[in-house]
C-alpha cells in the first residue's frame, strides 16, 4: 500500500466515516500535521476529542466524530497566501466553500496550523492546507 498523502488519506477517512454517519475513526499513519489539522477542527467544533495511540509504528488517531461535517478535504497544490489576500479572501473562499460564513480554511503557518479566521485575526499569511465544511 502507497502512502503518498498522509493528511489527504486522513481527511479521506474522516470523510468517508461521517457519510456513514459513524461516531469515531482511526486514522494511520498518524503525522504532527494530522494532529494540528485535527486541533483546528476540534477548536471550529467540527470534531470531538481525538486521541494519539502509539502502536510501536506509525502510530494511530482515534477521531471522536459529532455528525457536523458536510465536506473535507485537502487543497492540492499547496497554494501561498498572503495576509492581504486573506482579508479579502473571496478568490478562495468561493473556490473551496459553499458560501459566506459557511466553513473553514486550514493553513500552515509561521505561528502554526491555524483556520482561516485566526489567521486574519493574528495577522499572518502561510499555505493553503484544507477545508472543513
Amino acid at each position: 500500500m502507497v502512502m503518498l498523502d498522509t493528511l489527504a488519506n486522513a481527511l479521506a477517512a474522516i470523510q468517508n466515516a461521517e457519510m456513514r454517519a459513524k461516531s469515531e475513526v482511526l486514522i494511520w499513519p498518524a503525522s504532527k500535521l494530522i494532529i494540528n489539522v485535527l486541533r483546528v477542527m476540534q477548536r471550529e467544533g467540527y470534531i470531538g476529542e481525538f486521541e494519539y495511540i502509539d502502536d510501536g509504528r506509525w502510530g494511530k488517531i482515534k477521531v471522536q466524530l459529532l455528525g457536523r461535517i458536510n465536506k473535507v478535504g485537502v487543497i492540492k497544490p499547496r497554494f501561498p497566501v498572503k495576509l492581504k489576500e486573506l482579508e479579502e479572501m473571496p478568490h478562495w473562499l468561493r473556490k473551496y466553500l459553499p458560501a459566506y460564513n459557511i466553513g473553514i480554511l486550514i493553513l500552515s503557518t509561521p505561528l502554526g496550523v491555524l483556520s482561516h479566521k485566526e489567521a486574519i485575526e493574528k495577522r499572518t499569511g502561510g499555505v493553503l492546507l484544507a477545508y472543513v465544511y
